[in-house]
């Protein structure tokens, strides 16, 4: 029985999140003219001057006057404050807002270079010339040095390894997160130098 309580409680649990977030998702989204439930609201004019608290249908009667939406910006205040305003335009301009925002930003991935402890010459300086490609291009590497069978007894040479990576890719980057063994792994974090 008591396997039985753990699932139930479990359930609710999930249950109680899920309803959460469902709530926070909802209240992101504005309520508009007719889907505003609240039977007064605080009032205000399109050119941002307060009209004071009024019933919601007078409020929804003035903005259809002046040929603009109600809408609910704050639906937690007591009692909720709505403005009137053309909400077509509005979310046009958020919109537009939020694509310049997204032309902006520099999204950084991690680039990945696998080493192996008994790596050849020409193969490191490949490896080398690739991190510098990552680097100049604004991504960050992360080094992986893989250690097979009982090379792992021999992380000094990965060390080794990582420390003369680094000193190759000096002039482009920055070692971000020294060399730490990783279960038969040793990882090491360098960033691009900012310009």
């Amino acid at each position: 029985m008591g396997n039985r309580a753990g699932e139930l409680l479990l359930y609710l649990l999930f249950y109680h999140i899920n309803l959460f977030t469902e709530v926070t998702r909802i209240s992101k989204n504005l309520l508009v003219n007719e889907q505003i439930r609240a039977k007064e609201v605080r009032l205000i004019d399109s050119d941002g001057s307060q009209l004071g608290i009024m019933d919601t249908d007078q409020a929804l009667e003035i903005a259809q006057k002046k040929n603009l939406d109600l809408v609910n910006v704050s639906p937690n205040s007591k009692p909720p404050v709505c403005r009137i305003m053309d909400f077509g335009k509005y979310k046009y301009e958020q919109s537009k807002r939020e694509r310049e925002a997204r032309k902006k930003q520099k999204v950084i991935s991690v680039k990945e270079i696998k080493l192996r402890p008994g790596i050849d010459t020409h193969d490191f300086e490949v490896k080398v010339k690739n991190g510098k490609r990552f680097l100049q291009n604004g991504d960050k590497i992360k080094v992986t040095v893989m250690f097979r069978g009982r090379e792992i007894t021999h992380k000094d040479m990965g060390r080794k390894l990582c420390q003369n990576l680094a000193d190759e890719l000096s002039e482009w980057g920055v070692v971000e997160k020294e060399p730490r063994v990783e279960g038969r792994n040793m990882i090491m974090i360098i960033t691009p130098k900012t310009k």
